[in-house]
Order: C-alpha cells, then structure tokens, then sequence
C-alpha cells in the first residue's frame, strides 16, 4: 500500500507540474500578441461591418448607362404696331403756248390750275405673336469611353439606332463626366455631363405626313407678314 501511495503522489507532482507549464505558455503567447501581433480586425467581431468600395479604374472602351432626364420650356412674347401716313400732290398754274414760246413770246396758255399728281398713302400694321414650347426626354442607353483626359475626365459616346417597319429612329449622344460621377453600378444621370450633346433623328413616313406641302411653305414665306 505504500507503494501505491508513492506512486500516487509522484502522478499528482506531473500533473501539477504540467498545469503550470500551460498556464506560462499561454501567458507568454499573450505577451506576444500584446507585443507583435496585429490587433483583430473589426469586420472579424462586428455583425454590422461594411467594408469600403475597391477603388474602380475605369478604362477606354468600358460601358457606362446614361440615364437621360431632359426637360426643358420655352415662352416668346412679341408685339408690334407701325403706322404711317404720306400724302404728295402736284399742280400747274399756266402752259406755256410753245408757238409764243418760239417767237419769243410768253403768255400764259389757256389751261390754268391742272392737276397733275395728287397721291395719298396709308399703311397701318398691328402684329402680336405668342410662342410656348415645352419638351421632356426620357431614355436610357449605354455609352462607350473613347478617351481619358489626363485629368482623369471621360469622354462618353452612345449611338442607338430603332428601326420598325418603315420607320427609323436614331439617338446619339456624347459628353464629358467625371468619374467620381459615376455610381456603383455604372450609371450617370445626363444632367452631370458636361458639354453634352444630344441628336435625335426620325426618318419615314409619319415625319413626312408631318412636314408641311410645297405649296403651304410658298403660301407661308409670302404672306409671313
């Protein structure tokens, strides 16, 4: 029995032993951490973590969405009245008898108070115009980078052709943005371009059913007024 108490006691001396090297490893990794390891990162711990965009390069030849919202209104008021009156007459007293005239005799004729011209004129003119005007353009399309200026300014181009039946309409825009414009998804609105340029075209038979006659557009250049 004495023996299995010994050998007891020298099992319990181990394990004490080797709790306390454990317990001196992990103080030392601790100190570790604490001296050169990197703190933990929040989005490790944090449920609620959102991490920053990739800085984006955007590049020639990428596709960006213009988001085209265009209104634009337009009054013209003008009003006009001229009057003018002129009148010119014109009268002979005598004619001279040309007979006398040549046998250097001067009488007077027989005609006296003729009435040669007697002209009268009158113009009045009353004009008023009104013009009004108001236009809205909705679309969307995809536009081609065909440059990056040095100061990192983009040049946008976008061309869209619709053809039905016997109509054809074609869109081509162009401009210049910013890149720190454009949202993460690649879309800009066409009211942050600069020197935007918009073409709008429609060729076919409603444009021509539109368009006024030869005969109407002479009627109207003569008579404008």
């Amino acid at each position: 029995m004495t023996r299995n108490y010994l050998l007891l006691c020298i099992f319990g001396f181990a394990c004490v032993s080797a709790h306390a090297q454990s317990l001196f490893l992990a103080s030392a990794n601790e100190s570790s951490n604490e001296a050169g390891q990197p703190a933990i990162l929040l989005n490790d711990v944090s449920m609620h973590f959102i991490a920053a965009p990739e800085t984006r390069v955007i590049k020639k030849h990428d596709i960006i969405t213009i988001i085209i919202d265009e209104n634009s209104s337009t009054t013209s008021s003008q009003k006009l009245e001229t009057a003018k009156d002129s009148s010119s007459s014109a009268s002979i007293d005598a004619l001279v008898d040309w007979l006398q005239l040549l046998e250097l005799r001067i009488e007077q004729g027989g005609i006296t108070n003729t009435e040669l011209i007697d002209l009268s004129t009158a113009r009045d003119f009353n004009g008023e115009g009104d013009y009004k005007r108001k236009d809205k353009f909705s679309a969307r399309i995809s536009a081609t980078v065909i440059d990056v200026k040095p100061n990192g300014t983009l040049v946008l181009q976008a061309k869209k052709t619709i053809a039905r039946d016997s109509e054809i309409s074609e869109l081509v825009l162009s401009g210049l943005v910013r890149e720190e414009d454009i949202t993460q998804q690649n879309t800009i609105l066409s009211s942050q371009m600069a020197d935007l340029k918009i073409i709008l075209e429609n060729e076919g038979d409603v444009k021509e059913a539109a368009e006024k006659g030869l005969i109407t557009r002479v009627l109207d250049a003569v008579f404008a007024f």
